[in-house]
Formats: C-alpha cells, sequence, structure tokens
C-alpha cells in the first residue's frame, strides 16, 4: 500500500519534503532585515545545504546520484581518497567546509581554468599502442579525470579497467573496432562493438573497410558503417567513422564521409594514428564540407600542440584525439588565453589533401 501522509514516518532528524519546501519560505517571510534570522531546523538546513553542494557539484561534472552520499567531514585535513589535486574545483569536502563556515556565494570561475575546461571538453585522450600496460592506462585515465577531458580512448581489451577508473567523472570511456585496418569483417565489428559496449565503453571509433573504399564498393562501406553505427546506438553510445585519409584521395574522401553521413554515424574521424598520415586541417575542411554542420568531425593523428588544436578547430573538427593532451592542456594555461579555440563552420570550403608524417599513435 503507498504511504499516506498519515501513515508516511521520517527517520530521526530527517526533515520532510513539506519541511525542505516550506523552510526558504518561512524564512523570507519572517526575515527582519535589522534583526536576527530566525531559525531553520538542523535537519531541513543541512538538506539544502546538500542540495546546494550537490548542483555546483554536478555543474562541475561530479555527480551523485541515487545511493551516493557526500561523506561530509571525513578526509578534510588530509587527501582524499579519490583526490584529483583539484581541490578547488571539484572536490565535495572543501565544498562543505566553505558552506559550513558561512559562505552564502562560491566563486568557480577562473579565466585560465575556463580556457582548460573548454580545450579539454575537445579531446579524446588516447593510449593505443599495443604494449600499453595496466599502470599506463591507470594514469591516463587519472589525467582525463584530473584535466576533464572529453574521453580517454583504449583498445577494448583495455575497456572494463578504463570504466572502473573513470567511474563518477564526466569522462567517458571510447574504444576501437575493426583496428586499425578496418578489414574485419562486418558482422565481427558489430560483435566488436556490443562487447565493448557491455564492458562500459560510451563510444566507439570503427575503422571503415578501406579497400573497399577504394574499389568504388559504397554499399559495402555504407553497410559496414551502418552495422556498427545500429549496434553502438542500441547499447547507448556513439559512434565514430575512422576513414584513415593518409590512404584515400580527395573523391574517396568525400564518398567515405557521405557514407558515414548515410549510414547515421555520429562522427566522421580522419586517421587511426598508425598509417602513412594523420589529420590535416585541409582533410578536416573536406570532411566538414561533405558531411555539413549536423554531424561531428574528429581529427586524430600528429595533433600534439595547443597549436594544432587550433587549426583543426578552426578548419572544422568537434573533437580532437590526442595523446599529447597532457601538454596541450599546459600550453593552454600558460597561454592564459580568454576563451577557447572557436567552433567555425567549414561547409563552404573544400581543399586538396596534404601529407603528414606518421604518427605512430594519436
Amino acid at each position: 500500500m503507498a504511504d499516506s501522509p498519515q501513515h508516511r514516518k521520517e527517520s530521526p532528524g530527517q526533515a520532510s519534503p513539506a519541511q525542505i519546501t516550506r523552510a526558504p519560505e518561512t524564512f523570507a517571510a519572517r526575515f527582519d532585515p535589522h534583526g536576527d534570522p530566525p531559525p531553520i531546523e538542523q535537519a531541513a538546513l543541512e538538506e539544502i545545504i546538500f542540495t546546494v553542494a550537490q548542483e555546483v557539484l554536478e555543474y562541475l561534472g561530479t555527480y551523485f546520484g541515487p545511493g551516493h552520499h557526500l561523506n561530509y567531514g571525513l578526509h578534510v585535513e588530509g587527501t582524499c581518497p579519490e583526490c584529483t589535486d583539484r581541490c578547488g574545483d571539484i572536490c565535495s569536502h572543501k565544498t562543505r567546509r566553505a558552506l559550513d563556515a558561512g559562505a552564502c556565494r562560491l566563486t568557480l570561475d577562473n579565466p585560465a581554468k575556463n580556457v582548460e575546461a573548454k580545450v579539454a571538453q575537445l579531446i579524446d585522450h588516447t593510449l593505443l599502442k599495443p604494449d600499453a600496460t595496466r599502470d599506463q592506462i591507470k594514469t591516463l585515465c587519472e589525467e582525463a579525470v584530473r584535466f576533464q577531458f572529453a574521453s580517454v580512448c583504449v583498445n577494448p581489451w583495455n575497456v572494463p579497467q578504463a570504466a572502473e577508473l573513470v567511474r563518477g567523472s564526466c569522462v567517458k570511456v571510447c574504444t576501437v573496432v575493426g583496428f586499425p585496418l578496418g578489414a574485419t569483417l562486418p558482422q565481427i565489428k558489430v560483435y566488436e562493438a556490443e562487447q565493448a559496449i557491455k564492458l562500459g565503453a560510451q563510444e566507439i571509433d570503427m575503422v571503415i573497410n578501406v579497400g573497399a573504399l577504394k574499389s568504388g564498393l559504397l554499399e559495402a562501406v555504407e553497410a559496414d558503417i551502418r552495422g556498427v553505427a545500429e549496434a553502438s546506438h542500441r547499447g547507448g553510445a556513439i559512434c565514430k567513422v575512422i576513414l584513415e585519409t593518409g590512404l584515400l584521395d580527395t573523391n574517396e574522401k568525400i564518398r567515405g564521409s557521405i557514407a558515414a553521413k548515410n549510414a547515421c554515424a555520429d562522427f566522421v574521424k580522419t586517421s587511426t594514428g598508425f598509417s602513412t598520415g594523420g589529420a590535416t586541417a585541409e582533410d578536416v575542411q573536406l570532411m566538414r564540407a561533405a558531411v555539413g554542420g549536423d554531424m561531428g568531425v574528429k581529427a586524430s593523428g600528429g595533433v600534439r600542440t595547443l597549436d594544432d588544436v587550433k587549426k583543426m578547430v578552426e578548419a572544422g573538427a568537434t573533437r580532437i584525439g590526442a595523446s599529447a593532451s597532457v601538454k596541450i592542456i599546459e600550453q593552454a594555461i600558460s597561454e592564459g588565453k580568454s576563451e577557447a579555440p572557436k567552433l567555425e563552420s567549414a561547409k563552404s570550403r573544400a581543399a586538396q589533401t596534404s601529407s603528414a608524417a606518421p604518427s605512430g599513435n594519436y
């Protein structure tokens, strides 16, 4: 039987929803600017503080959903178990102490950190080397959580570890399918995507069948992409399509981009970082022109500096794949820019490809 107001019992020290709702209103009605503020029940005050703190933390990307609790008062003077060295930005304990001390407003914005955050949100922090160790994956994930990158991009074997390490943060787990050659059978790519999503992947970067594209088998290319895109979407993930632009001529890049769009992928992406060339601004412009403004474009392969990021974003990229992500953020902080690179539409621009040195990784 559903609880009625007569039968519902509140646990000791817990305020009812009605009490919490009435407290601010009662305070406003009875407030005398020339006298002492009226008392608010302790339980109601605690709930209000908790709500404000949680709103602040959610804004900063730290979410405490049902079943999670902010363990106020624990490890306040020392190092928190989940410490990311960014206490002034995202630490729940420091937020609580400020509220307990009487703060009624928290300043969370800092121009340098604002730039850092905007650049970080563009980046998939990447480690796809075949010899990557668990310690290296741990470091990658800790860096991603610290700087709040868009995702960590790892090989499928490393997905469970990465998912556990970034759990509770705003960082997503990205993995690769049919990587790096793209010549895997379509049904194997679908299976690989499905299994990776079950293990915790939220973004799937698949490599197209490059040989089929160069052979003019566009229906096969599109079907290959569609299978993975549909599997990704069924699992609540997004799908990015790697063209491997270093192996394609201009017409093939356009056809590959259009195939990805027709197959309902979410992004088209330049490179694996393991072939003959990486991302170029010209290729990003061309891909943006091919897919229009309704689809993401990811530049990856050889993006190692803040200047590289700016060039790609100005050309139309909305995501960056990089292994030098921390260096890029450090450059953004030291530059002290007042804003991150502006995203520009590249719909009307198309250019011939230019060569880029192979990178061996993002």
